[in-house]
């Protein structure tokens, strides 16, 4: 693969360079955006990105210190420590970094001569993407998107990865969420190909119309060198369109009446397979074949995929050998509890270079303490050799802290020396290496407690079933499952950092094990998104944060004055709200001791009406002297107020009122220690709506969760963060007049019924309030009523009108479809009791796109 120089790039972005590299045939290999995901310095060129809460020109001197040497930037951009500062590197000036990437990427896709398949729609895109890969892969060489790179900026480092010497074929999806986006995208992607999937309605909030938003799609199909669309032609708002615009196609159908080149009838299939027929009269082929699935997104997405291969007419019966490879596409990096205090990012559908290279982006953001394991399986698809390949394997491992490498399969064990050494003056950081040439062979093997205390990346291709390696090393749960959406998580915080003026610290609540999402993986997350502070309510949680390796500063808002002592030696910071606490505090550290520890900061609780803890108004000239007495002892690091009805318009006048009070009383106080300290009084609630009392810093709670308090924002806002599902046990069928459960409180009816056991009950944290068809789950989208009463770890519900329920199908709880708000209305409490009663023997699953 051909690497231009950066000396080229000015007439391939339109720039003008600021400063020559010092070498002059320095080649741009890698396209980095991130400081904190650098890898191998050499060769990556930095484009510092601006965006409404960032400006990546802030990190070009991290980056130079981390050996970075090429930097694309604004004109006229002021460059931390000026030019001088960044002495033999490549500085090029261009109006915008974004669209500089963007041509290099076109310019680099103008030399590939193969064939390119662009993907959009709005739903299933990964999926066909990955499956199509799959498809195509005995007789193509594919390059492809990683996991769901679709974006403005995801688009050209897909694209990027295009090896004209290697691959034969490209696949890239493509998302949009305004106008304007796609005719990029697609000036970049230039497919000669394309699938559109179908037309719903994800990210509608950017378009005018459906009508828009559909033409906005379909410009990625209407460059110079485009050759045909396949889609599906029973979507009338689409084939409209795509009539309209001369679009070539080539159309399936699954209606018997409409015309189409390809034509699919589904029949009655055993048990999680589709039976189907493909008629294509053109080359009067008319072939059956089995899907190993029944779910209908499935069945849409894998009839888009077989449209292609026998447009490319594979012979039906390799089709069909492909097809029953097929497996559900797990496209989201999941993170999960080990056994023996372990952890687990469980990266198992495929494993190919730019897969591997992300999973251990999101290895070196995890700071629990202990060494960080990879298991690895041989690498496939790249096209290089072997030696070259595990070469680029090896020189990503010491970013991402990589200290212990156990590699599954023939190739990478054939590789023991040379390629996977890393040679190191420091012992601690050798590289520890086990090899086997089986994934059988590992697990024969295997003791847990090997792996205890370690953060471990398991990343295998699907055929070496690394799943088995999960299941091994997973602590053992029981089945319900709550399922944190990391990426929903990052985008309401996104949302609510918008809302701050420039300068307005963010504290983050992770109290209450995270509003039951999980302390430690929220809190990793948070200060990966460079939060300014945590708050939790007792020390313990606090404690155990700071032993996973989070050390960002955190506030205990209810410490007891006994574990005073533990604060200060984990670093935790009190909330102090009352005299007779602050002597306790005082009293804790009045006798400094040799090489001790300084007292922790504190921060001062005022209570301007909630009537719950605090220092009241009255208080301020007695709390005022025993500052000023102890001023040295008394580090105070914010002053803080609760406001008590700040969702509820009804009572605007009132928080007014603490606003006013607040002001007046930290004036006072800091006219009393003699200089400015953080205040804060603004809830999730309170940012939304009293954007003007913002203060110094501001209290995230439950919008990090996805649930709007306030009620102001555009529900399409927020995204939910947490989906509880649970499992059916058992489905029985129930003769007219028969109860059901503890009491018999499940009346009888006067028609047979179909009862299904859910594997969820109040210890779980699903409360008995939903018994007796107050509460329902959700069962293939539809609704079943509770029936009779929840009991300790089950409950019953009625699914007489959902034919397909069967045993060990899902139900969900609560998420997409069942938000919280509206569960919590019907027993008359709040989304915060529902999301905190979750219990912790529910086992977490934490997704990342």
């Amino acid at each position: 693969m051909l690497f231009p120089r950066f000396l080229d790039l000015p007439a391939r972005v339109s720039g003008h360079l600021l400063q020559a590299p010092a070498d002059a045939s320095a080649e741009v290999r890698h396209l980095l955006l991130d400081s904190r995901r650098v890898g191998p310095p050499a060769g990556a060129v930095f484009f510092a990105l601006r965006g409404p809460s960032h400006n990546g020109h802030r990190y070009l001197p991290d980056l130079y210190a981390q050996g970075v040497r090429q930097f694309i930037v604004e004109e006229n951009a002021a460059l931390p420590g000026g030019l001088a500062a960044y002495a033999g590197a490549g500085i090029l000036a261009v109006a915008s970094p974004l669209a500089a990437l963007q041509a290099l990427a076109a310019a680099h896709r103008a030399e590939f001569h193969g064939t390119v398949i662009g993907i959009t729609g709005s739903n299933g895109k990964t999926i066909v993407k990955e499956w199509l890969a799959q498809l195509l892969s005995p007789d193509e060489d594919i390059c492809r998107s990683p996991r769901s790179y679709n974006s403005q900026v995801g688009v050209p480092l897909s694209v990027w990865e295009l090896n004209p010497a290697r691959h034969t074929v490209g696949i890239f999806e493509a998302g949009i969420s305004e106008v304007g986006e796609m005719a990029r995208l697609a000036h970049i992607i230039q497919p000669t190909e394309g699938i559109f999937t179908n037309l719903g309605t994800a990210h509608d909030a950017g378009f005018a119309s459906e009508e828009q938003k559909l033409r906005e799609k379909l410009q990625l199909f209407q460059g110079p060198g485009f050759q045909r669309l396949f889609y599906c032609a029973d979507q009338p708002m689409v084939r409209t369109a795509v009539a309209a615009q001369q679009i070539p196609t080539f159309c399936w159908t699954r209606l018997p009446q409409q015309p189409a080149d390809l034509r699919f009838t589904t029949e009655a299939s055993p048990a999680h397979t589709t039976r189907l027929h493909a008629d294509y009269p053109a080359t009067g082929l008319s072939a059956a074949f089995t899907l190993p699935f029944a779910d209908e997104p499935s069945i849409e997405n894998a009839l888009h995929c077989l449209a292609v291969l026998l447009h490319r007419q594979v012979e039906p019966a390799e089709i069909q050998r492909r097809l029953l490879r097929l497996h559900p596409v797990a496209m989201r990096l999941e993170m999960k509890l080990g056994r023996h205090d372990s952890y687990l990012l469980d990266d198992t559908y495929n494993n190919d270079l730019a897969g591997l290279a992300l999973a251990l982006n999101a290895l070196a953001r995890q700071s629990r303490p202990g060494r960080r394991t990879l298991i690895l399986s041989d690498v496939l698809e790249s096209g290089l050799r072997s030696p070259e390949l595990y070469a680029r394997v090896a020189a990503l491992l010491p970013a991402a802290g990589v200290s212990r490498l156990v590699g599954i399969g023939e190739e990478i064990s054939q590789l023991r020396v040379g390629a996977l050494s890393i040679e190191s003056n420091e012992p601690a950081n050798q590289l520890s290496t086990e090899f086997f040439p089986t994934t059988e062979a590992f697990l024969a093997q295997l003791n847990p407690t090997d792996f205890a205390h370690e953060t471990i990346l398991i990343k295998g291709a699907r055929r070496f079933g690394f799943e088995r390696i999960v299941a091994a090393l997973q602590a053992q749960q029981h089945g319900t499952v709550l399922e944190v959406n990391l990426d929903a998580l990052s985008h309401n915080l996104q949302h609510y950092r918008r809302q701050l003026n420039p300068g307005t610290k963010l504290m983050v609540m992770v109290k209450a094990f995270a509003y039951g999402a999980g302390s430690y993986e929220v809190a990793s997350l948070l200060e990966f998104q460079r939060a300014d502070y945590l708050a939790v309510a007792y020390a313990d949680e606090g404690i155990a944060l700071r032993e996973a390796g989070i050390s960002l500063p955190i506030m205990v808002m209810n410490a007891a004055p006994d574990a005073f002592e533990a604060l200060r030696r984990y670093r935790l910071e009190p909330e102090i709200y009352s005299f007779e606490m602050l002597d306790e505090y005082l009293a804790t550290f009045d006798i400094p001791t040799e090489n001790a520890l300084p007292a922790p900061k504190i921060h001062l609780k005022l209570d301007t009406g909630m009537r719950r803890l605090g220092f009241d108004e009255a208080d301020l000239p007695a709390l005022a002297a025993r500052l000023r007495q102890h001023a040295t002892r008394l580090p105070v690091a914010s002053m803080m107020t609760h406001l008590a009805a700040a969702d509820d318009p009804g009572h605007d006048d009132f928080t007014h009122e603490q606003l006013a009070a607040f002001r007046r009383m930290t004036t006072a106080l800091e006219a009393a220690l003699g200089h400015p300290v953080l205040k804060h009084a603004l809830n999730s609630a309170g940012i939304l709506r009293f954007p003007e009392a913002q203060f110094d810093m501001v209290r995230l709670g439950i919008g990090l969760y996805g649930v709007d308090a306030s009620n102001t924002a555009d529900p399409a806002t927020l995204r939910p963060v947490s989906q509880l599902r649970t499992t059916i046990s058992q489905i029985k069928t129930l003769p007219a007049g028969f109860t059901v459960g503890y009491g018999r409180r499940g009346t009888a009816a006067a028609t047979e019924r179909r009862i299904a056991t859910l594997a969820i009950g109040y210890a779980d944290g699903y409360d008995r309030r939903f018994g007796n068809g107050t509460g329902t789950v959700l069962i293939h989208g539809q609704a079943a009523p509770l029936v009779g009463s929840v009991c300790m770890d089950m409950c019953m519900v009625d699914v007489t009108n959902i034919p397909a329920a069967r045993a060990g199908d899902v139900a969900l709880v609560f998420g997409e479809g069942l938000p919280l708000p509206e569960l919590a209305g019907r027993i008359g409490t709040i989304a915060y009791e529902l999301l905190t009663n979750v219990s912790e023997r529910v086992k977490r699953v934490f997704v990342s796109e």
